[in-house]
């Protein structure tokens, strides 16, 4: 069990915190929906933990492979649906140079991400669009 909190600040700002390890971070509403998007908005996060869980999950693949996966990157997209405002989509593009492994483990990295804890989670509804670069 894992547990966290959130705080209102006030001004459309939440501060969350995770108990075991103290760290914190701040939500603003985006600039869009009345806010004033100095930090990541609650549905950036939600893209933003698919991208990190997906690389966590190739992280393990790979450390169990001896394969270096330091300087995967990703670059994350998130399109907003506006009646009802939701998350419609989210694009996640991986990144990595001079990556020379099998093609097995390739595939074997790509299934690791796509079936990540966070991608399970998100509704059917929520179109993931991922692509690999490496």
């Amino acid at each position: 069990m894992v547990q966290m909190t959130t705080k209102y600040l006030g001004s459309l700002r939440t501060k969350a915190t995770h108990l075991k390890s103290g760290d914190q971070l701040l939500t603003d509403a985006p600039v869009d929906n009345n806010g004033k998007g100095e930090a990541f908005s609650p549905t950036d996060l939600v893209c933003t933990a698919l991208a990190s869980c997906m690389t966590t999950l190739m992280g393990i693949y790979a450390n169990k492979h001896n394969i270096d996966l330091t300087g995967l990157q990703t670059n994350i997209v998130k399109v907003m649906s506006k009646n009802p405002r939701k998350i419609n989509e989210i694009i996640i593009d991986f990144k990595l140079n001079d990556f020379h492994e099998s093609e097995k483990h390739i595939t074997r990295l790509k299934n690791a991400a796509m079936t990540c804890p966070v991608a399970l989670s998100l509704s059917a509804d929520l179109k993931q669009t991922v692509t690999f670069n490496f």
